[in-house]
């Protein structure tokens, strides 16, 4: 089984995570705020993977430091799960519908971290998340998975459909990339040899 589990404890935010890629899609997500949560549990259960994240941060101040470290969190999870990367797809895409809403998600886990995020939301809150923040997120992640993320939302009306067809579409390109090859088994996913 691949899996890690992690603390990662600041000033600003402590949180401590646990994953399973091979898992059923259970979570177990608290960071204190609330619709983060939920898109955190869209994402273990259409990767199945196994998940928990709890999360505490200084809310009082602002929800910067806590989106952007869990998302920082989630990275190191994969990377430490992820080992070597032998064997693995190494990248994955999906174009995920959610209602009116469709996202295109592709994912490289070739080690270098890139982002590029194209949500189109227009409105500073879905729920009590700070829309903003998602760019934070996903950037945390790139850079502490060593990934190349594209997230890009081609057209919709709700801004909830349109940040949870992120989410599922993030994590299927996820689930694919992860995803072993009998025939790769032995071998890095790169003509250079490394990572």
């Amino acid at each position: 089984m691949r899996e890690a589990r992690l603390e990662r404890n600041t000033k600003e935010t402590q949180i401590a995570g646990y994953l399973r890629i091979e898992g059923s899609g259970t979570y177990d997500i608290s960071t204190g705020i609330r619709f983060l949560d939920h898109m955190l549990e869209l994402f273990s259960k259409h990767g199945a993977f196994d998940l928990t994240i709890k999360a505490t941060g200084d809310l009082d101040v602002d929800q910067h430091h806590t989106v952007e470290d869990t998302g920082i969190v989630l990275g190191d999870l994969f990377s430490q799960a992820l080992g070597d990367r032998r064997g693995i797809n190494r990248s994955g895409y999906f174009v995920q519908a959610m209602d009116e809403s469709l996202a295109v998600v592709a994912v490289d886990l070739g080690g270098r971290p890139v982002l590029v995020f194209q949500p189109t939301v227009t409105v500073t809150h879905v729920g009590d998340l700070q829309t903003e923040l998602l760019e934070d997120f996903f950037g945390g992640f790139t850079h502490h998975a060593g990934a190349n993320l594209h997230a890009k939302i081609m057209h919709g009306r709700s801004n909830h459909h349109k940040i949870e067809a992120i989410f599922k579409g993030f994590a299927r390109a996820m689930r694919f990339a992860c995803s072993t090859d009998e025939r790769l088994k032995d071998q890095l996913p790169s003509t250079k040899g490394l990572l």
